[in-house]
């Protein structure tokens, strides 16, 4: 029994290792090789479309001016707590902090402060350490920005250099993704609005998953993928119908029936449903990663900016995601064209 579950796994991904159409980039480069074919034109592969990269960590992160007081002084508070966490601060671990924990230590910080004030007897002590409070409660924003978009999980997910969005993706996964950028929204706005846990527990949780996470960089690549190959594909569709007719008053041919196999069995049956799946998993997770960004619009970056414009904010007319919604718009249209010379007007896409 055992034999025959091995011999059947074995068929399987022997049947789909000789299926072009089966890995996406094998995908649309046989789409295209087959669509010239039929058509009896010469296809031309383009090289992918280029696009922003996720800037360089310093390029992503904001300065924040240092507060200068007297660590000797606020090291002086027995019988606060403050003295301890300023004490973890200057440690060397401390000197190291991820983005994430420099935010921890901040609302560490503000929360041992407040609890210390009552206490303290000296004037001119009181009034610095509210000046640290007000500093670094008014800064959180900054903290967070640079804890999600400066950090390591942010660049993981990001990235380019893991392959392609599969086809039939975890759907489970993206749901979560989805979850955890909503949750980031909502820990932000708390932030902005009043005290919260010190400790961010789902934020670490969140960035943890990140790490192990690519989705968002292979969307990317995806979409770079089908902009580049459908807006091939226009062009030799767009060429053809700079000749003769596919057909004759409107008959359909040999040829008109080949071109109407590749269409529905390749386009409709195969490429279709993956950039279905493309555009709405890449609507789902970077119209959510634009609103996180875009909370924060006044703290950006400069250097932020090129990046947030073109991969994630889809009401730029140069964004990969408008991009890709007018390359499948004018690939439908050309191929209604087409298909209306020989009587046929399939629906758009």
């Amino acid at each position: 029994m055992r034999w025959r579950i091995t011999f059947l796994l074995l068929l399987v991904i022997g049947l789909t290792a000789c299926d072009p159409l089966a890995e996406p980039d094998s995908m649309m480069d046989t789409y295209l090789e087959r669509l010239a074919r039929v058509l009896e034109l010469e296809a031309e592969l383009s090289e992918p479309l280029q696009i922003k990269t996720l800037p360089r960590p310093r390029d992503r992160r904001v300065e924040i001016e240092p507060l200068e007081i007297n660590m000797l002084d606020f090291l002086s508070l027995y019988g606060c707590e403050l003295q301890v966490v300023v004490g973890e601060r200057n440690s060397i671990m401390g000197r190291v902090m991820t983005p994430l924990n420099q935010l921890r230590y901040q609302l560490r910080f503000i929360n041992k402060a407040r609890q210390c004030l009552p206490k303290v007897e000296k004037q001119a002590l009181k009034a610095q350490l509210q000046q640290a409070i007000d500093h670094k409660q008014a800064n959180l924003p900054a903290y967070f920005w640079n804890s999600v978009w400066a950090d390591e999980p942010m660049a993981s997910l990001m990235t380019q250099s893991k392959g392609l969005y599969q086809r039939h993706s975890d759907k489970n996964l993206l749901s979560s993704l989805s979850i955890d950028i909503d949750h980031a929204k909502t820990v932000l706005a708390q932030l902005q609005s009043g005290p919260m846990d010190s400790e961010l527990k789902s934020m670490g949780e969140i960035q943890q998953r990140w790490v192990f996470s690519h989705t968002p960089g292979q969307l990317i690549n995806s979409a770079r993928l089908l902009i580049t190959r459908l807006d091939d594909g226009t062009r030799l569709i767009e060429q053809r119908l700079g000749s003769e007719p596919l057909c004759y008053l409107n008959k359909p041919n040999t040829q008109s029936e080949r071109v109407k196999g590749l269409f529905f069995n390749v386009y409709i049956g195969r490429v279709q449903p993956y950039l279905a799946e493309v555009s709405q998993a890449g609507e789902q997770l970077f119209g959510k990663l634009a609103a996180l960004a875009g909370q924060q619009d006044k703290l950006m970056p400069e250097t932020f900016r090129p990046f947030y414009r073109q991969v994630l904010n889809k009401k730029q007319p140069d964004n990969l995601w408008t991009m890709l919604d007018k390359s499948i718009e004018r690939h439908t249209k050309s191929w209604q064209r087409l298909l209306s010379q020989c009587g046929m007007q399939p629906m758009a896409g």
